[in-house]
C-alpha cells in the first residue's frame, strides 16, 4: 500500500488530498504515455442542455486479444463522431486503460474544439451494482483528442472470472456521452443569452452586486426607487436616489454590464471601501434603512415597511399564576425575530425561579415564554446562520462543521469576529408559515391572509470568513427558469444548481471501485446559500407590477439616454479609430498663450492645441481646406511644418511640408513622420501677417533660410513671454537682426539686448550666451531653434533682481518646488507652503522654515521626509545637514513628494544629535504607579549614568535603594542591562520601529526600557540560588494547535536551593498581593520554548532551571497560567486585516 498527495479541484477550489492506494492511482489523462506540463484550463464554458447518448460495446474473446490498443465502432452524439479506446493489457500500467476518442480528429478543421461530459463503465455481468463506472469531462481539441482513465480498474479484477467482468470471455463496455455547445467566455453576451445584464465588480463589491440584483428584481421595490423625487440638477455621485435610479434604469434597458461607481460614490465611499468586502446582510440593512429615511415625506414613504416589515409578540406566561406579559415588536425581513420559522419553538418552559418579576407581582413560579407572529411581510428575507461570533477568541476563525443545525439569524452590523458555518441546510421552494393550523401565529393574526411563500432568490457565499465571492440565483418572474447573476455574467441555470447545490454541508465523491470496501472521499462544500428571499403568493401581483419608462422621471430618461448616446458615440469612435488619424495643429497664438503661463521650455504643449480627426485616406490638400474653415486662413496662405524630437529630448519644428508631402493622404504622411503606429500627426502652421494683420503667402524658403523663435525675459517682472519668429540667413549674424528683435519686443531699434540660445532642459537646463558677431552657421543654429533675449543689465544691477539673466531664471523655473509643510505632531494637516528650489541646501530650507515660523535659530528646526507609500512621515528624521539638497529630501525610492514635516526642538539639532534620548518607565517596589521619564544624556554615557539621573527624579523606598534597567518585549524580560553598557548601543531606533508591537502592562506599549528597584533578597544570592524569570500566560488554540500567550508584568525571582513550589507560591502571592480565591485558580508550570510542564507543590523548583546565569534566558521561565474566561482579543502575529474591518457605512 502506498500513500500520495493528489490535487483535486472541487467547486472551483483546489485542494490537496492524502490518499491511500492499493493500486496505482487512476489518472484522467490522454492515452499518450507521457503528458508534460499542466493540463489546460477550460476558458470556454458550456451552455444549453446537452444532447446525451449511451453506447454499449461488447468485446468477445477478450482474454485472447493480443494487441496493445483497440477502438470501438464509431457512434455519433451531438453531431460529432466518437469511439471508445481501450488498452486491454494496460497503457504501461497493470490496469485496464480506457478513453473516449474523437473519431475523425485528423479530418477536422484547424482550431476545432468540443466539450463533453462523459462516463465510461465496465459492466459487471453477475452483479450490476459492482459495475465500475467513472465520470469526467473534457474539452477536446487537436492536441488532446482523447481523454479518460489510464488506471481504470486493476487487470487482476478484470480477468478474474469470478468477479463477473468477463463472462464467457466477453467484456461489456459502456460509454454515456453528453456533448455541450461551447461558448467563449469573453464573447459571451448575457443580454442576448438571458435577457438580463450583470454588474461590474469594482474590486470586492460582489456582495453588493448580488444584493442589488436581488432588490432590482423585486419590481415593486424598483418602481418605488424610480418614484423617489430627484431633479435634473442632482448629480448621481452625490445623490443615492438618483444613483440607484440610474443603476436600475441601466439594468433594465442597457445591453451590457453596468458600472456601480456612481452608486458607491453616492454612499460616500472611496477606493478603499470598494476593495473591502463586507457582509451582504449588513449592507442590506444599512441600505434599506438609508432609503427608508430618504423616502420620508415623499410619495413612496413607507415602501420599505410595506415590503419587508412584519410584527411578532414576545410573551412570558406563568403556569401556576394568572399572569402574562406580552410585548409587540416589529421586525424586518433581514432581521432575526421572524426567521425562526423553519426550526421554530413557539413556546419554551422556564423552571420555577427563573423569572421573579411579572408586572407588579414579585414571586417565583414556573413559566413559559415564546414568540408568536402577528403578521409577515410580503417579501421575506431570511439570513441563514453561516457566520457566528466567537466570544472567547474575538478573532476570525473558520469551522467546517458544527454539532447543530444552522438557523436564520440576525445580520451582524458591527465588524466583529465571526465563524463561518458550512453545515447542510435544506431550504424549501415553498414555505408555508400557516402550517400546523397556524401554530406559530398569535391570536391577533389575520387568519384570512395566506402565508404561503415562494422562493425568489438565493444569495450564495463561496469561500471562507476572511473572504470569498458572492453571487445570486434569481427567478425574476417566479417561473421555473433560474438565472445566476455573477457580477458581469448572467447565465441560465436549472433548479438543482440554484437549490440543492447550495444546501452546504459535505459532498461525497463516488468510490473509485464500488463494491470493494474503499472509503469514499468527503469534502466540505465551500459554496452555500447565505440569504434567501421569499415572495408571498397572495402578494405576487402587487410585487410583480409593471415597471416601464413612464415610471421614470423625464429628466432621468433624458440624462440616461444622453449618456447612452455618448457611450455609443465613444464605442463607434473606438470602432472606427483605425480609419482615422488625429492631427494637432499649433499656431503662433498657442505659443503666445502658453509660454510663460503653462510652459517655459520648448514651444508648446501639443495636448492644448486644436485637434482635427480626419480619415486616413483624406488627401492633405483637402485637410488644408478643413483648416481654412476652422481658422479662417485661406489655403494659399498656409504652410505647415513637421515637428521632430531631437536627441536632447526637445521638440521643435524641423522642416516645412513639400508639395510631394501634401499630395499624399494624411495617413501615409503620419506614417512617414512618426514611427509609432498610434502617434498623432503634429504640425506647426506658419501664417505670415501684414501690417494690417491680413495674411499673405509665405515667402519661399531656401536651404540658406532658418526659422527661429524668440522669447523675451524681463528680470524686473520675472516674466518670460513669446514675441514671435523670424527667418534668418545661416550666413548672417545676430547683430544684423537686433533691430527686428527689438521691434518684436516693442523696444527702440538701438536698445542694447543680450541673446541666449535655449538648448535643452532635461535633465538640467542648458541655455548659453549667443555671440552676436558670429554667424548662425558657426553657432550651429538651425530650423526650430529658440533664442531668448533680454535688455542688457547695468553693471550695478546685480543686487536688484533675484534672477539677473535668462539662464538663472530658467534654472529657477526648472528647479522651483512648492513644498507643503506639516507639523510632525499633526501629520495629516497641512500647515503652510513655501516655494523653494530643488537645489536649495539643507541650511537654505531650514532658514526659510524658521523665518516663516518667526524662529531666530534655524538649527532648532528638525525635518522629516514623507513616505509616498504609507502617506505618513518616515520613521527617522533628517539628520543635521544629512542631505545636500531639497530634491534629496523629497525623494522616496523612485517617487518624488512635495511634503515635508517639521518640528521645533528645545535645543539645536546638532547638539541633540550628540545626545541619546531614552524613554524609561519606572516601577516602584511597593507602589503600583508606573511613571514615564525621558532621559537625555550624551551618547558616551553608561546605563549607570541613566540610573543615577533617574534616582534624582523618582521617589525611592529608601535612600540606599538600587535600580536596574530591563528590556521588556511582549511581556518577557529579554535583557538586564549591565551598569557599564553605553547607552549608545541601546538601539532606540529598533524600538521606535517596533513601537506598535510592544505590549508592556497593556498601558505602555512603546516603552522597552523599564527600571526596577532591586529587591534586598537578590543582593544576597547563595552559591546555589537561582534568579529565574516569572511570566503570566494563558493557553489558546489556533489552527488546531495550542499556543501560549504571555501577558501582564514579567518579573525576576530568587529561587533558593531545595525550595518547593509550595514555598515559592507563597512568596509570589505575597509579592503580587493576590487574594486567595483568585490565586487558587492559577496553575504553575515550567516552560521551555513555549511548552508547559506543570509542577506539583512538592516539586523542587530550582532543579528545573539551568545551572548557569540565566540573564536573558527568556525562553525558560516559571509560568503562572490564568484561566482565560474573559472575552478579549488575543494577540496573533499574523492577524488578518479583515479582523479589523470597519462596518458598512453609507455616509450621504
Amino acid at each position: 500500500m502506498s500513500s500520495i498527495w493528489i490535487r483535486v479541484t472541487v467547486f472551483g477550489f483546489e485542494r490537496f488530498v492524502w490518499v491511500d492506494t492499493q493500486e496505482d492511482e487512476e489518472m484522467l489523462v490522454p492515452h499518450s504515455d507521457l503528458v508534460e506540463g499542466p493540463q489546460p484550463m477550460e476558458d470556454n464554458l458550456p451552455v444549453d442542455d446537452p444532447p446525451t447518448s449511451r453506447f454499449t460495446w461488447t468485446i468477445e474473446n477478450f482474454s485472447r486479444l493480443n494487441i496493445k490498443k483497440l477502438y470501438s465502432e464509431v457512434f455519433v452524439v451531438g453531431g460529432y463522431k466518437w469511439r471508445i479506446l481501450i488498452f486491454p493489457k494496460g497503457n504501461n500500467v497493470d490496469h485496464l486503460s480506457m478513453y473516449l476518442d474523437v473519431a475523425d480528429s485528423h479530418n477536422l478543421p484547424y482550431g476545432w474544439s468540443r466539450y463533453a461530459q462523459f462516463s465510461l463503465a465496465v459492466i459487471n455481468q453477475i452483479h450490476q451494482k459492482y459495475t465500475v463506472r467513472k465520470d469526467t469531462q473534457h474539452q477536446f481539441n487537436s492536441r488532446e483528442s482523447d481523454w479518460g482513465f489510464t488506471s481504470f480498474m486493476p487487470l487482476g479484477d478484470l480477468y478474474n472470472p469470478s468477479r463477473g467482468y468477463l463472462v464467457n470471455d466477453t467484456c461489456v463496455v459502456e460509454a454515456e456521452v453528453a456533448v455541450r455547445k461551447v461558448q467563449d467566455y469573453w464573447s459571451y453576451d448575457s443580454k442576448k443569452e438571458t435577457g438580463y445584464v450583470g454588474l461590474k465588480n469594482q474590486g470586492a463589491t460582489c456582495y453588493m452586486n448580488s444584493l442589488l440584483q436581488t432588490l432590482y428584481h423585486i419590481p415593486y421595490f424598483r418602481k418605488a426607487v424610480y418614484h423617489m423625487p430627484t431633479t435634473e440638477n442632482d448629480m448621481p455621485s452625490g445623490s443615492i436616489p438618483l444613483a440607484l435610479q440610474s443603476l436600475f434604469y441601466k439594468l433594465q434597458y442597457s445591453d451590457s454590464s453596468v458600472a456601480t461607481k456612481e452608486l458607491t460614490k453616492s454612499f460616500g465611499w472611496d477606493t478603499y471601501d470598494s476593495f473591502m468586502q463586507h457582509d451582504v446582510q449588513e449592507l442590506n440593512r444599512v441600505l434599506c434603512e438609508k432609503l427608508e429615511d430618504k423616502m420620508k415625506g415623499t410619495v413612496v414613504e413607507g415602501t420599505i415597511q410595506q415590503l419587508f416589515e412584519g410584527h411578532h409578540m414576545n410573551y412570558i406566561e406563568c403556569i401556576n399564576v394568572d399572569c402574562k406579559s406580552t410585548r409587540k415588536e416589529s421586525f424586518y425581513g433581514w432581521f432575526n425575530a421572524a426567521v425562526y420559522v423553519t426550526k421554530f419553538k413557539p413556546c419554551e418552559e422556564l423552571p420555577g425561579g427563573a423569572y421573579a418579576l411579572y408586572s407588579v407581582h414579585v414571586t417565583s413560579s414556573d413559566a413559559k415564554k415564546g414568540v408568536l407572529f402577528i403578521d409577515f411581510p410580503p417579501v421575506l428575507q431570511l439570513q441563514l446562520k453561516r457566520f457566528e461570533y466567537d466570544f472567547m477568541r474575538d478573532s476570525m476563525v473558520k469551522f467546517l462543521s458544527l454539532d447543530f443545525d444552522p438557523r436564520p439569524v440576525v445580520a451582524m452590523t458591527a465588524a466583529v469576529a465571526v465563524t463561518l458555518i458550512n453545515d447542510r441546510y435544506e431550504f424549501p421552494l415553498q414555505l408555508d408559515l400557516d402550517r400546523e393550523d397556524g401554530k406559530y401565529l398569535s391570536p391577533e393574526a389575520d387568519r384570512s391572509i395566506c402565508n404561503l411563500y415562494t422562493l425568489h432568490s438565493v444569495l450564495v457565499h463561496s469561500g471562507g470568513v476572511h473572504g470569498g465571492h458572492y453571487y445570486a440565483f434569481i427567478r425574476p418572474t417566479l417561473s421555473d427558469q433560474w438565472f445566476k447573476f455573477d457580477d458581469e455574467r448572467v447565465t441560465k441555470e436549472d433548479m438543482k444548481r440554484a437549490l440543492e447545490e447550495q444546501y452546504g454541508g459535505e459532498e461525497e465523491l463516488p468510490p473509485t471501485n464500488p463494491g470493494f470496501n474503499n472509503t469514499p472521499f468527503k469534502f466540505t462544500k465551500y459554496s452555500n446559500a447565505y440569504m434567501l428571499v421569499y415572495i408571498r403568493e397572495s402578494d405576487k401581483e402587487k410585487i410583480f407590477c409593471d415597471v416601464d419608462e413612464k415610471d421614470i422621471a423625464e429628466h432621468l430618461r433624458i440624462r440616461l439616454k444622453r449618456e447612452q448616446e455618448e457611450k455609443e458615440d465613444k464605442r463607434r469612435y473606438k470602432a472606427q479609430a483605425h480609419l482615422f488619424t488625429i492631427i494637432k495643429v499649433a499656431r503662433d497664438d498657442d505659443l503666445r498663450q502658453q509660454i510663460g503661463r503653462d510652459i517655459y521650455f520648448d514651444l508648446v504643449d501639443h495636448d492644448r492645441v486644436h485637434s482635427f480627426r480626419v480619415q486616413k485616406q483624406m488627401p492633405f490638400n483637402l485637410f488644408k481646406e478643413e483648416v481654412a474653415k476652422e481658422f479662417g486662413i485661406p489655403v494659399q496662405f498656409q504652410r505647415f511644418w513637421i515637428w521632430a524630437k531631437r536627441q536632447n529630448h526637445t521638440y521643435r519644428p524641423n522642416r516645412p511640408l513639400t508639395p510631394q508631402d501634401e499630395a499624399q493622404p494624411v495617413g501615409q504622411l503620419r506614417e512617414i513622420v512618426s514611427k509609432l503606429n498610434n502617434a498623432d500627426l503634429k504640425l506647426f502652421l506658419e501664417v505670415e501677417l501684414g501690417q494690417d494683420l491680413s495674411p499673405f503667402p509665405p515667402p519661399d524658403k531656401t536651404k540658406e533660410d532658418i526659422l527661429l523663435f524668440f522669447k523675451f525675459y524681463d528680470p524686473e517682472k520675472e516674466e518670460l513671454r513669446y514675441v514671435g519668429r523670424l527667418f534668418v540667413k545661416s550666413s548672417g549674424r545676430p547683430i544684423e537682426i537686433l533691430s527686428k528683435i527689438n521691434e518684436m519686443a516693442g523696444f527702440a531699434p538701438d536698445e542694447e539686448i543680450e541673446l541666449y540660445e535655449e538648448i535643452k532642459f532635461e535633465p538640467c537646463v542648458m541655455c548659453e550666451h549667443l555671440d552676436k558677431r558670429s554667424s548662425f552657421r558657426l553657432s550651429q543654429i538651425e530650423d526650430g531653434d529658440i533664442i531668448c533675449f533680454q535688455k542688457s543689465a547695468p553693471l550695478d544691477s546685480e543686487d536688484q533682481f533675484r534672477y539677473l539673466d535668462v539662464p538663472s531664471y530658467l534654472e529657477y523655473v526648472h528647479n522651483r518646488q512648492l513644498v507643503h509643510f506639516r507639523s510632525l505632531e499633526r501629520p495629516k494637516e497641512e500647515d503652510f507652503s513655501l516655494e523653494l528650489s530643488k537645489l536649495n541646501t539643507y541650511d537654505d530650507v531650514v532658514e526659510r522654515v524658521a523665518a516663516h515660523l518667526g524662529l531666530d535659530d534655524p538649527s532648532k528646526i528638525r525635518l522629516t521626509s514623507h513616505n509616498c507609500y504609507s502617506q505618513q512621515p518616515k520613521p527617522q528624521p533628517i539628520k543635521y545637514r544629512g542631505v545636500e539638497h531639497l530634491a534629496d529630501m523629497l525623494v522616496h525610492y523612485n517617487q518624488s513628494s512635495d511634503i515635508l514635516y517639521y518640528e521645533v526642538l528645545d535645543i539645536p539639532l546638532p547638539e541633540l544629535q550628540g545626545l541619546k534620548n531614552l524613554k524609561v518607565a519606572f516601577h516602584h517596589s511597593t507602589k503600583d504607579d508606573v511613571i514615564i521619564h525621558n532621559i537625555r544624556l550624551p551618547k558616551q554615557s553608561t546605563v549607570e549614568d541613566v540610573l543615577n539621573v533617574l534616582k534624582t527624579k523618582v521617589e525611592l523606598s529608601h535612600h540606599n535603594a538600587e535600580l536596574r534597567l530591563l528590556e521588556v518585549f511582549y511581556h518577557k524580560i529579554y535583557k538586564i542591562f549591565p551598569p557599564y553598557e553605553k547607552i549608545e548601543n541601546i538601539n532606540d531606533q529598533y524600538w521606535t520601529l517596533r513601537t506598535e508591537e510592544l505590549e508592556w502592562l497593556s498601558k505602555f506599549p512603546d516603552l522597552p526600557l523599564v527600571t526596577y528597584q532591586i529587591p534586598e533578597e537578590e543582593k544576597n544570592l547563595g552559591p546555589h540560588d537561582r534568579l529565574i524569570h516569572v511570566y503570566h500566560f494563558n493557553k489558546e488554540t489556533a489552527q488546531n494547535q495550542m499556543q501560549v500567550q504571555n501577558f501582564g508584568e514579567p518579573f525576576l525571582l530568587i529561587v533558593r536551593e531545595g525550595e518547593t513550589l509550595a514555598e515559592v507560591k507563597a512568596r509570589i502571592q505575597k509579592k503580587l498581593q493576590v487574594p486567595d480565591e483568585e490565586f487558587s485558580k492559577w496553575k504553575f508550570a515550567f516552560l521551555s520554548l513555549g511548552r508547559p510542564e506543570y509542577l506539583q507543590d512538592s516539586d523542587i523548583v530550582s532543579n528545573r532551571f539551568q545551572r548557569k546565569d540565566v540573564y536573558g534566558a527568556w525562553e525558560q521561565y516559571l509560568g503562572l497560567e490564568h484561566s482565560d474566561n474573559a472575552p478579549k482579543r488575543a494577540y496573533a502575529a499574523n492577524q488578518n486585516r479583515h479582523t479589523y474591518e470597519k462596518p458598512v457605512k453609507i455616509y450621504n
